[in-house]
């Protein structure tokens, strides 16, 4: 019996394998070994071509990955590029262990343009900026009363934060807040208690993560998770299940509902879908589905973040950290699926 994969499978195989060589290739670096770098200069682009027109190799991979990539450059917009830009400024931080809070307040800094791009596309900047700055303000807030109380989140410090800070909590903190918020809402559909559960989910990888850079320490005496107590967790849902639901208030159709919202007439602006058109002599094997950005939303940065957190524990040695960090978001977007797939019910 032939075992037959569809296209998107053996090209998504393909490249995940490819990713796989060159995060070899980084813990080879770290290593001191240098046929990592090698390994990362041929296996990363490699991935990318992959992912694009993997399903073609042996039959005309070259046109078909130029026919593909014309396609999704005619679709790409803005807020797309800056999700990218997020992306790419995450590959160097292997290998510049020490650039860690440049590289992740500037990372961290794109994915927000993103999620503003996006947002004020689809509601107006008004909406987007009233969006990120309560979850600019809140996150603050609370990060600040935290730290000097214990209050939402459990006993721990900034002290040994790096700079940028903002009356001691790092200047990446806030700006995660509006991220994580509006990717996890809008993978939520608008659900708000669903939105808090995956960023629960995220925070189980960050903990050990930023602890690890030194971000924060834990001083917690009930530590339950890489210091963290289940109040910090607990807190987590609380805070970003309000912020969810303020921002489905906001902009109500950015998640899939119905009405005005707060303060403003709704304006709703075209996801600026672009018709492409594909030459069928360009490609000569049984093409995947075309190319189409249309469906794209900026949930997908969860996904995103879903390799690259349990791969940076990887990279600083926290392994148990990391398959914990796996299995929680994993679950968080599996429970994502089934209630969205339930339909209307269930919304908070």
């Amino acid at each position: 019996m032939t075992l037959r994969l569809s296209p998107t499978v053996r090209r998504f195989g393909l490249a995940f394998t490819a990713l796989g060589v060159a995060f070899l290739g980084a813990l080879l670096v770290l290593r001191g070994m240098a046929v990592g770098w090698g390994m990362i200069a041929v296996a990363f682009p490699a991935s990318l071509g992959l992912a694009l027109a993997g399903d073609a190799l042996g039959v005309d991979f070259a046109g078909t990955l130029r026919t593909r990539w014309a396609a999704l450059s005619a679709q790409m917009r803005p807020w797309m590029w800056w999700l990218v830009a997020y992306v790419a400024l995450k590959i160097p931080v292997p290998l510049w262990p020490e650039g860690f809070p440049v590289l992740g307040l500037l990372s961290t800094a794109a994915l927000c343009v993103a999620g503003w791009l996006y947002a004020a596309e689809r509601v107006g900047a008004r909406r987007a900026w009233a969006m990120a700055a309560l979850s600019f303000g809140v996150g603050w807030g609370v990060e600040l009363l935290g730290s000097r109380t214990g209050f939402p989140f459990g006993i721990y410090s900034y002290g040994t934060a790096p700079p940028p800070t903002l009356l001691t909590v790092p200047l990446i903190v806030p700006l995660g807040w509006f991220a994580l918020t509006l990717a996890a809402t809008r993978l939520a559909g608008g659900r708000a208690w669903l939105a808090g559960v995956l960023m629960v989910a995220w925070d189980v990888g960050l903990e050990p993560l930023m602890t690890a850079q030194r971000y924060w320490l834990w001083s917690d005496p009930a530590p339950l998770w890489a210091g963290a107590p289940l109040q910090n967790f607990v807190g987590w849902w609380v805070v970003g299940t309000g912020l969810a639901w303020a921002f489905t208030r906001i902009a109500p159709s950015l998640f899939g509902r119905t009405g005005r919202g707060w303060g403003w007439p709704m304006q709703v602006r075209a996801a600026g879908r672009v018709s492409v058109g594909f030459r069928a002599e360009a490609v000569r094997v049984e093409p995947a589905p075309r190319p189409d950005l249309s469906r794209l939303s900026f949930a997908a940065a969860y996904p995103t973040e879903l390799f690259f957190l349990p791969g940076g524990l990887v990279l600083v040695g926290r392994y148990v950290e990391a398959g914990g960090t796996l299995v929680a978001m994993l679950a968080a977007l599996a429970l994502a699926r089934a209630v969205r797939g339930r339909g209307t019910g269930g919304r908070a």
